[in-house]
């Protein structure tokens, strides 16, 4: 049966006192009396009452919640690695007393998405937000920032943008690409190929400027037609690989895939024209998905501790609503080489 909902008004009623008096026990103010506190504290435990969000907002307290935004075009229940990083972001919230309101945004540039997720920061229904999948230089972001609101950014590089409500944690993307280029070498290949992700995120631009400084260094060729185009998906870069397959370049002997899901997809691709990995072509990942080391071959790759990150991403988030800030915060966060038998050496 349906629960009738008692407001403020006869909560103060019953315990004879006025509306005003039960907004001031409710928000902790220290000029009510002890006893009266007493008595209306045990009213509202009698009734179960919970006060309307809008009543603490204009008291000016906080909601305790914090917003989750995923951009993502794809299936997130699919993804592991999302997985990890939603759960990781609600567990260490929950240590600390905050729920997690979490939203899907299939298109940042439409106009009603963005209008939601400004409404939920104007209304006041969340402390601060946090933001995975987004581009580099988000207007919403920017946005969000330039009114004030608390941000927390998975992968951004803004170079002068250190205001005290953005908090920004990256993955030393460029630095991985580089090794893996300095890993391919060491196995005595030389004619390396590139599958980039979404070039106008930071993980993008920086893993494909990575790469290019790695190829560099050892004095290699960038051959324009080894660098392929795709998304940060194994279905995207799939395709990708078929239409490369479909134009009978030469191969290159080894692929840096920009993360590990472009991976699975391209040695799908390859798997179903014969070419094996890694005999016949070796396929370097960087971000070590939760699947690399069950996929066949086994993915050599580069790990990212994501669930490390989004905690302390998290807890910074927190500490930012709780305390005032003077500047920003901006964390890199390295990655470790995990060999597995997708590579060989020629």
């Amino acid at each position: 049966m349906k629960r009738n909902k008692i407001n403020s008004a006869q909560i103060a009623k019953l315990a004879g006192v006025s509306r005003s008096t039960v907004s001031r026990v409710i928000n902790n103010y220290p000029n009510v009396p002890s006893e009266t506190r007493e008595k209306v504290m045990k009213i509202i435990k009698e009734n179960d009452y919970f006060p309307d969000m809008s009543a603490q907002v204009l008291a000016g307290k906080n909601m305790r919640t914090i917003g989750l935004f995923i951009i993502d075009k794809g299936s997130v229940s699919s993804d592991f690695t999302s997985n990890t990083l939603i759960t990781s972001v609600i567990e260490e919230a929950s240590k600390h007393d905050y729920y997690v309101l979490t939203n899907i945004i299939r298109d940042c540039r439409s106009p009603n998405n963005v209008e939601r997720v400004k409404a939920v920061f104007y209304q006041n229904r969340i402390d601060a937000g946090i933001f995975m999948g987004t581009d580099n230089h988000e207007p919403l972001i920017e946005e969000l920032i330039a009114e004030g609101f608390i941000l927390g950014i998975v992968d951004q590089d803004m170079p002068g943008r250190d205001e005290p409500n953005r908090i920004v944690y990256s993955f030393d993307n460029e630095n991985g690409a580089t090794k893996a280029v300095d890993y391919l070498v060491n196995l005595n290949h030389r004619k390396i190929g590139i599958i980039n992700g979404n070039l106008k995120r930071h993980a993008g631009i920086a893993r494909y400027n990575g790469f290019l400084a790695g190829m560099k260094h050892h004095g290699l060729s960038v051959r324009r037609e080894w660098v392929l185009q795709s998304d940060f998906s194994s279905d995207e870069s799939y395709q990708t690989m078929e239409r490369f397959l479909k134009s009978n370049v030469e191969l290159p002997t080894a692929f840096f895939a920009a993360n590990d899901k472009i991976a699975f997809g391209v040695i799908r691709a390859l798997k179903e024209k014969g070419i094996n990995v890694p005999a016949d072509i070796s396929v370097i990942g960087i971000d070590d998905n939760v699947l690399s080391k069950l996929f066949q071959p086994p993915l050599t790759t580069f790990r990212a501790e994501f669930s490390k990150m989004m905690k302390s991403l998290t807890f910074d988030v927190i500490t930012t609503i709780e305390q005032t800030k003077e500047s920003g915060i901006k964390v890199t966060m390295g990655s470790e080489l995990i060999v597995r038998e997708s590579c060989r050496s020629l």
